[in-house]
């Protein structure tokens, strides 16, 4: 019998789940082992969990699970350098070269343990089954036009904390927007067709932004893009991967330029394939936006847990697509799950 563990997130600000009491339920039904851990911050209640038939546990009590156990989470384990003997489930942000990557990959190989990466498990056409792409836009775009609005201000932002639904957010930023008594800044989005940047698209419109949209067509060319520059705003949605064009070079920030926000949605800054050269660390909930030049000003919001500002819808919909490939953990050899475990095998240095 497939047996899922679902861990208690660790993390700060981390309410989001991949796995709800319905999808529990239907594993089940299907004959899997489902056991949920407790948790104080988990945005769905743990007697949902107890009454869709779950076994619970005690927050934190993953690494003594049975040995063939799968642990589901969704950010980064403990840093505690323990050997991993498990299987996971979780974005590792381990196979681009991230050097906390290299130290998480270390220790599944020093406790035999495999990492089946959420960020990449794709069907056969190479598209990710599952991904919180929306929601990370979604949010990303309302922190980068509050980072905005406060900067119109000579303010700072307030530390971020989540959101019960999305209309709650919009309405937020279109207060912080309206304070500063400012027309909308113009915005420009590169990867507008994704789902990273509908979901910034379907915030601006909610605000009632227009934006300039770019794909693929017009990125093309590799660069330069002073077009980027000529925006107020720019909310990058395109992943760090080899052969990604530089949208803000280092030398921006001395530049000639009308941008003075940019909200790196995709947030990779320690990848040596970031579009964006401006910044080298990621933002917080408490410090959501950081100055990288005074004069003229320009500012950074790259906060690496977007969707946790709207715990319940991000995980809702997450789980939702997640679902159907947790019903074939039975066959860890074949389809998304093979070529997940072959992607690991090739990182972690595998024969």
């Amino acid at each position: 019998m497939t047996h899922l563990w679902v861990r208690a997130e660790q993390r700060d600000h981390e309410e989001r789940v991949g796995l709800t009491p319905d999808g529990a339920a239907a594993l089940i039904a299907a004959g899997f082992a489902v056991t949920v851990e407790d948790s104080d911050t988990r945005a769905i209640a743990i007697d949902e969990y107890r009454a869709a038939g779950c076994a619970i546990a005690a927050e934190g009590a993953w690494p003594d699970a049975p040995a063939d156990a799968i642990i589901f989470g969704l950010k980064e384990l403990p840093e505690d350098g323990t050997p991993l003997i498990h299987r996971h489930i979780m974005f590792g942000h381990a196979f681009k070269g991230q050097p906390d990557g290299k130290v998480l990959l270390q220790r599944f190989k020093a406790g035999g343990g495999t990492l089946y990466d959420l960020e990449h498990l794709t069907d056969a056409s190479g598209r990710r089954v599952a991904a919180f792409g929306y929601w990370a836009g979604f949010a990303g775009a309302a922190v980068a036009l509050k980072g905005w609005a406060a900067q119109q201000q000579d303010d700072a932002v307030d530390p971020l904390d989540t959101y019960p639904d999305a209309e709650a957010l919009v309405d937020d930023v279109a207060a912080d927007l309206n304070s500063t008594l400012l027309p909308r800044p113009s915005v420009i989005i590169i990867g507008a067709k994704g789902r990273v940047g509908t979901g910034a698209r379907d915030l601006c419109s909610a605000l009632g932004i227009e934006t300039t949209d770019w794909d693929i067509a017009e990125t093309a060319h590799g660069g330069p893009f002073p077009e980027v520059l000529a925006h107020d705003v720019f909310l990058n949605c395109i992943l760090a991967t080899p052969g990604c064009p530089v949208f803000v070079p280092a030398a921006a920030t001395t530049a000639p330029r009308r941008l003075s926000m940019i909200g790196d949605i995709a947030c990779d800054p320690r990848s040596e394939f970031s579009p964006v050269k401006v910044y080298d660390q990621t933002t917080t909930w408490d410090d959501p936006v950081i100055r990288v030049h005074d004069d003229p000003i320009l500012d950074v919001t790259a906060i690496d847990n977007l969707p946790s500002l709207l715990p319940v819808e991000a995980s809702q919909d997450f789980a939702r697509q997640l679902l159907p490939s947790l019903l074939m953990l039975d066959d860890l050899e074949a389809g998304i799950w093979g070529r997940a475990k072959a992607i690991f095998d090739r990182e972690n240095g595998a024969p």
